[in-house]
């Protein structure tokens, strides 16, 4: 409901075809909630539901709705609207033939966010429109499979009205429908009572079941201190009321919450919560990159570097982060600090909006489709509790390093690609979002990569189960890997232990050695550009790429030559020349 079938997508169920409803129409009575202010303040609502489950029997918890409602019978191949088969109630059915429907593989749908039927009609009759008053020619469509090859060759449609019958081929090409003067008509049929709203979005045709049918908007923050404390807890309800009060007039408040028994409160501590709630700029963008996002990563970076040790009789403590104890004298020769062991820590992931046919990307601006018709103060998000290893490198080193005249020309290249590609994507280039490349930002990234590959090897773990997340800017440059499952994966120990100084200086040595050669080399380490966009260089699915749950920045930005360098230049590779290499 996060991640994968969440508001707007598409989700086949048996022979039928359904659209998750929006929030507003969900039944959320049951609901449980889920707290994490800092993220509930950045995205501007109140706080976060789980989206609530039912049985089969009942009637609340998460609505869908029937979509494509054009469907064909396998029988007689008859395609059109679903309420022209005459179906029995309650039955997806054939009422000539009984034969179960078969919902239309193909729909329609725009950058922004709008879905619709593919228009079958306009397609078959595109090179013989004989039109009647009406704009129609009154017979009846027909679809069917020749079988021949599995291309969209094969798929035929036809027309009682006796047009020749025509294939779907061609009808994936970016101008396909606007060459029909097939415009979108704004359509939203996941939001009840939605009327239709102008669009200017040229429409493209898409597989029901593509990924690019359905992107989710997902923002995600960790629950760091204070937050995770019990007086946070306690006064979760009343922070709205406590906001809005003159800080002469909290005492009186906490007295009148204590007399009606909510228990004794500290004064101090709960002005030192409204002081760190004033700190995280709220109002600001709530974007990957914005100032308001960039601030909560500034705070979960400062706890992540200082620690916080595990209190006596703290098993309900969310966030707990130490160093390790050892020697870690290998690791600071190569430039990393001492790592620090995450024992314990919990995520929350929010599902802020969703895009089709463009896939967010980092800084990428695309159209946010929303989840409700009207504004709610709470979005759909779920928890992760799980354990990781944040690592942190030597500032000054970086700083050496990113001022060779071959390590700038290489991140340049890629920034150069990755504007144009912003460019390309925002709706006025003039204000694109700059790229977020830098020197260290992308060895970071790509450290991060060759780790995970490496512990899904050493460690047990799978890499999906494995989840990067990057501080990377002037004050800051570190990794936090983390389990990213909700499931037992994320309470074993086994990453944690992946930490400790030594079993990290050799995993480290065994992904820098394993990054030294690619099966697709030399073709990968001379690659003047790779991956989509050409935001890449030396990184391919046979090197450093990651499943995309894994990676923040959609496999992009990443260049495993800043790591180990080139044949040519060994000197472009952060960690050649140290003494474990």
């Amino acid at each position: 409901m996060i991640t994968t079938y969440g508001v707007g997508s598409l989700i086949a169920v048996e022979n039928e075809s359904f659209i998750v409803a929006g929030t507003d129409s969900w039944n959320i009575s049951d609901a449980s909630v889920i707290r994490e202010d800092r993220l509930a303040r950045l995205l501007g609502v109140r706080h976060f539901l789980l989206p609530p489950a039912s049985s089969d029997t009942s009637r609340d918890g998460v609505h869908v709705r029937r979509f494509p409602l054009w469907h064909s019978c396998p029988n007689c191949n008859t395609l059109q609207h679903v309420r022209d088969f005459n179906s029995p109630p309650g039955r997806n059915e054939c009422g000539d033939c009984q034969e179960d429907l078969v919902p239309s593989r193909f729909v329609m749908a725009c950058a922004q966010g709008h879905i619709d039927d593919f228009p079958y009609w306009k397609w078959a009759h595109r090179d013989n429109r004989t039109e009647d008053a009406s704009g129609h020619c009154k017979g009846e469509m027909r679809m069917r499979t020749s079988g021949r090859t599995a291309s969209l060759r094969s798929v035929l449609i036809s027309c009682t009205c006796g047009i020749p019958e025509v294939s779907m081929e061609g009808a994936f090409r970016r101008s396909a429908l606007v060459n029909l003067k097939v415009r979108c008509e704004g359509k939203r049929p996941w939001l009840k009572l939605a009327s239709p709203e102008f669009c200017s979005e040229p429409p493209r045709t898409l597989q029901r079941g593509s990924s690019a049918a359905w992107h989710p908007i997902i923002r995600s923050a960790l629950s760091i201190p204070p937050e995770e404390n019990d007086l946070a807890d306690r006064l979760a309800p009343h922070w709205a009321d406590l906001r809005s009060l003159d800080r002469s007039e909290i005492p009186i408040f906490l007295k009148v919450l204590t007399m009606r028994g909510g228990g004794e409160f500290s004064t101090e501590g709960v002005l030192a919560l409204l002081d760190a709630d004033q700190s995280e700029s709220p109002g600001q963008k709530a974007e990957v990159g914005g100032g308001a996002y960039l601030a909560l990563r500034k705070q979960e970076y400062a706890h992540l570097r200082n620690g916080t040790v595990e209190r006596d009789g703290g098993r309900d403590q969310e966030f707990v982060c130490e160093p390790s104890t050892t020697d870690s004298t290998r690791l600071t020769r190569i430039g990393l600090a001492r790592p620090m062991l995450v024992r314990r820590l919990r995520e929350v992931r929010a599902l802020k909006a969703f895009s089709r046919v463009e896939a967010p990307d980092v800084n990428t601006e695309v159209h946010e489709a929303g989840l409700s018709l009207a504004d709610l103060d709470w979005l759909p998000a779920m928890e992760v509790e799980g354990e990781g290893v944040f690592l942190r490198l030597d500032e000054e080193r970086i700083d050496s390093w990113s001022r060779s005249v071959a390590v700038s020309a290489r991140v340049e290249r890629m920034r150069t690609h990755h504007r144009r590609q912003l460019r390309e994507r925002a709706s006025d280039a003039r204000n694109a979002p700059d790229s977020p490349a830098t020197p260290r930002m992308v060895l970071l990234h790509t450290l991060a990569h060759v780790l995970i590959n490496e512990w899904s090897l050493d460690g047990g773990y799978p890499a999906a189960a494995l989840r990067e997340r990057l501080y990377s800017d002037d004050t800051m440059a570190g990794v936090l890997i983390y389990t990213a499952t909700s499931d037992s994966a994320g309470s074993l120990g086994g990453v944690v232990a992946q930490g400790e100084p030594e079993r990290l200086a050799l995993t480290l040595r065994s992904a820098l050695d394993r990054a030294q050669w690619c099966s697709a080399d030399p073709l990968c380490i001379e690659s003047e550009a790779s991956g989509a966009g050409s935001v890449n260089l030396a990184a391919c699915h046979s090197c450093v790429l990651l499943p995309e749950t894994s990676c923040e920045h959609n496999n992009g930005l990443l260049d495993r030559a800043l790591l180990v360098g080139t044949p040519e230049d060994p000197s472009t590779g952060f960690f050649r020349g140290t003494p474990d290499r």
